[in-house]
């Protein structure tokens, strides 16, 4: 299923660091597969370290940036 939403761009480049890593250790990744193993990693957490976890990532505003 394909979907879009706003990420800040300092985490984009935690992506492509993340990609790099991958690489680094002979597995070769797509962005979707490291949101997907993110994903798998929340959804394993405890309810503590997952709360914890939420509260680190700043709220953003959502949409398209306004045309110039």
């Amino acid at each position: 299923m394909r979907d879009s939403f706003t990420l800040p761009k300092t985490e984009l480049l935690q992506i492509n660091d993340m990609k790099k890593r991958a690489m680094a250790l002979g597995v070769e990744v797509k962005k979707s597969e490291l949101i997907r193993a993110g994903l798998q990693a929340l959804a394993g957490m405890a309810d503590t370290a997952f709360k914890k976890a939420m509260s680190n990532v700043p709220t953003i505003k959502t949409g398209r940036p306004a045309k110039d």
